[in-house]
């Protein structure tokens, strides 16, 4: 283990040291090799050491800040402190909402289906968890789902895993469906000033075709398993059992936590008409309004408000997200990402194709083995540098949108809600997934999805 962590710091220093030598290679000036070097170790040291990466990050941090790259205030102002605080309200919502069982009464509710068959609950699970990761953060949704499926597969004793793999890739494609799915969707947002009818109008259908190209893969890479399934039902009466298998308990907080959650969505989705009729900024109502919900249910539960705070939020990976942020956009502030992105314009050819081709793939195989936010928040700089040299508009972002969300289904440790719920699985039933197995399944799904993505970014021409 030693002599692998060695192996490793010293793929670090190499990595840092190439960076150093080519950024001044390429002529970039003492501050912006700096701002790279930082940005570099943050990224290299997540890569290599993940349960390190907040440490990585205020490394990074502190480099910036010592040699004067930039002043305190200018890179707190780039921390994107706005997304932070939706993620904040978002996860004391799902806290909320967890805690008092609604979304496992919502999943009762969809999954008790009339002539149920093997194809008819492998489709309900696709899409279930697709539209639960739009409505909800991607790891909440899978959680729950995964729950739901071990409770089916005891039930009909078969072996849970090939509708686990097929719940994990329909959460990662359903997350990028709405502003909400995953926390790259709102910094694309925010970075590109795209609105929640933009996501409902440009993003979500096709991410629902997608899951429908997902369903006819799965049916046909599982066709042994739901063959064994519809056996399985065929013994049994499952609408009754299904009943009493996923009963929730009566909840008295049921009806209000489901009136909060319903006109959080509503707000959330009006928002930009909201905005107009009261001359406010651009997805200023958008980000408020999971603090306004979470302000609510702070003073109604506050027995239970600082519960919430300690527990349910993710201050670990907020840390980590602001510290990034930041790095970011001392990147793109000190012209480094300007630099990147014409260079990147002499090895891809200058038109759309070539381009939206090269991010797509780019971002989705590099999501494929480290996180898709630190995936993103790297590419960033230079998507907003490329669209106004090349003014492609938002196809860009669209693009690197789905690379991400996309690229997580390709290998086991492609997304948080990945390894999320191989844990839970594992945890639960003492069952793992092979590295290999899931690849040959996630390579499969990734690349299909990822051309059906690229027929129809090219395709249709109100992306530009």
């Amino acid at each position: 283990m030693k002599k692998y962590i060695n192996k490793k710091v010293l793929i670090f220093i190499v990595c840092i040291l190439c960076v150093n030598f080519f950024s001044s290679y390429a002529g970039l000036t003492a501050a912006q090799r700096i701002a790279l070097i930082a940005f570099s170790s943050t990224i290299l040291g997540t890569l290599l050491f993940w349960e390190f990466r907040l440490s990585c990050a205020f490394l990074g941090t502190a480099i910036i800040l010592f040699f004067g790259v930039a002043r305190l205030d200018k890179f707190l102002r780039l921390a994107s402190m706005e997304i932070i605080l939706f993620l904040v309200g978002m996860m004391i919502l799902v806290g909320f909402l967890k805690e008092i069982g609604l979304f496992t009464w919502l999943l009762q509710r969809v999954i008790i289906i009339k002539n149920i068959s093997a194809k008819k609950l492998m489709a309900t699970l696709i899409f279930t968890s697709g539209i639960m990761a739009c409505l909800v953060d991607e790891v909440s949704s899978i959680l729950f789902m995964i729950m739901v499926i071990l409770e089916i597969s005891d039930f009909f004793e078969i072996n849970p895993i090939p509708f686990v793999i097929s719940s994990i890739l329909a959460t990662n494609i359903g997350s990028a469906g709405t502003v909400m799915g995953n926390p790259i969707g709102i910094l694309i947002a925010v970075r590109a000033q795209l609105t929640f009818e933009d996501f409902m109008k440009y993003s979500f259908p096709f991410t629902i075709l997608s899951l429908l190209l997902l369903l006819v893969l799965l049916l046909i890479i599982f066709k042994k398993e739901l063959k064994e399934l519809n056996e399985k039902i065929d013994q049994n009466t499952p609408n009754d059992i299904l009943i009493k298998l996923l009963s929730v308990p009566a909840e008295k907080n049921m009806k209000v936590g489901l009136i909060v959650f319903v006109a959080t969505i509503i707000l959330i989705s009006i928002h930009h008409r909201l905005e107009l009729f009261l001359g406010l900024e651009k997805n200023t109502v958008l980000l408020i309004a999971p603090l306004l919900s979470s302000s609510i249910i702070m003073v109604w539960r506050r027995q239970r408000a600082r519960s919430y705070i300690e527990k349910e939020v993710e201050w670990w990976s907020l840390l980590f997200l602001i510290f990034l942020f930041a790095q970011a956009g001392v990147l793109a502030e000190t012209g480094v990402a300007e630099i990147i992105a014409k260079k990147s314009l002499l090895i891809v050819p200058n038109n759309k194709v070539c381009l939206v081709t090269a991010v797509l793939f780019g971002s989705a195989f590099v999501s494929s083995v480290l996180d898709n936010i630190v995936v993103v928040a790297g590419f960033m700089p230079v998507m907003h540098t490329l669209n106004e040299i090349l003014n492609m508009k938002n196809i860009l972002w669209w693009t690197l949108l789905f690379g991400a969300c996309f690229g997580g289904n390709i290998t086991i440790i492609g997304s948080t809600a990945n390894i999320v719920a191989i844990g839970a699985l594992e945890k639960k039933t003492g069952k793992s997934i092979d590295f290999f197995y899931w690849l040959k399944i996630g390579f499969v799904v990734g690349v299909a999805t990822l051309v059906f993505i690229l027929c129809a970014l090219l395709i249709m021409p109100y992306y530009e």
